[in-house]
């Protein structure tokens, strides 16, 4: 049965990510083959990955690292991803924002995490990126970018359940 991935803030070509996030790679091509590495190794290519921005460089070729990188992408559009990301080949959606229900949890998407949420009441769950793991999370809030989730995409269990990374 095909799983269902969350991940974010990849920066891939992105030589910045080395210095303001302190990424443990000497290069950026060493990087970017560790964040690839790193994602087919959880993510099959029948999986679901749902990216939450800042996807790659405007300099890089989105259309290639989509095609490096397993399963069926969606993008939730970050503040980094310029058109060559937006209106890339290989998204399977495009949108600034989601809703979704995943074992039995609404879940909200979007790049920037919330104050409040849909359905929020209701123990709905707000996933997001941008704060590369700096953002102190309100309950039922997940970080999924790769500095806050050990370089690689994540499942809602894994999030659900504290599981270190």
């Amino acid at each position: 049965m095909p799983m269902i991935y969350f991940t974010a803030d990849t920066h891939f070509g992105d030589p910045r990510v080395l210095r303001i996030d302190r990424r443990p790679f000497s290069t950026m091509a060493e990087h970017d083959a560790a964040l690839i590495a790193n994602w087919n190794t959880v993510v099959g290519k029948d999986d679901e990955v749902w990216h939450l921005g800042d996807v790659i460089s405007k300099r890089g070729d989105c259309e290639t690292l989509l095609g490096a990188l397993n399963g069926r992408k969606h993008l939730i559009i970050g503040n980094n991803d310029p058109e060559t990301t937006t209106g890339a080949q290989g998204w399977s959606s495009v949108q600034a924002y989601a809703e979704m229900v995943l074992d039995g949890h609404h879940l909200i998407l979007c790049h920037y995490a919330f104050r409040t949420w849909n359905k929020m009441g209701k123990k709905s769950i707000d996933l997001h990126g941008h704060s590369h793991g700096r953002l102190k999370p309100m309950p039922r809030q997940f970080d999924v970018g790769v500095d806050a989730r050990g370089l690689r995409p994540v499942t809602l269990a894994e999030l659900l359940t504290g599981k270190k990374l």
